[in-house]
């Protein structure tokens, strides 16, 4: 084969894959626009799925704060019953320590009555014996003179 016909049938061979090149490059094209919307579609569905998946989250999220939130109030509600009733508890207690003073006090100052009736009673007693023996002393000296 000489170079003419080697050019000549090389000419063919580009003559032939020019010709099928641009159905070639078409059916590439199509197949990447196929592709990019193939991704577009994955993409989209992905997007859905996460945007999905962030909404179960943040539901799920609400619901723990919503029961974390009603715990709180519970054990608050319960401290408030329990300080109510070691407040309760200590007002009768003091109730109590206030009642038996009183006891103790009124005790002690009918005890200082008594205690107090009795010196003057023995004073009375004494300065009646005074007044007898002033009275007998007067007697005497009345006799006397």
């Amino acid at each position: 084969m000489t170079t003419e016909e080697r050019l000549y049938k090389l000419e063919g061979i580009v003559e032939g894959v020019m010709a099928t090149l641009p159905s070639r490059v078409a059916g590439v094209e199509n197949r990447m626009d196929l592709l990019r919307q193939e991704l577009k579609g994955e993409l989209q569905a992905l997007r859905q799925e996460v945007k999905e998946e962030i909404q179960a989250l943040r539901q799920e999220v609400k619901e723990e704060i919503q029961a974390l939130r009603q715990e709180v109030r519970e054990e608050i509600q319960a401290l408030r019953l329990e300080v109510r009733g070691e407040i309760q508890a200590l007002r009768q207690e003091l109730k109590g320590d206030v009642h038996a003073l009183r006891q103790e006090v009124t005790g002690e100052i009918q005890a200082l009555r008594q205690e107090v009736k009795g010196d003057i009673n023995a004073a009375l007693n004494r300065l009646m014996l005074y007044f007898t023996a002033l009275a007998a002393a007067l007697a005497l000296l009345t006799l006397l003179r």
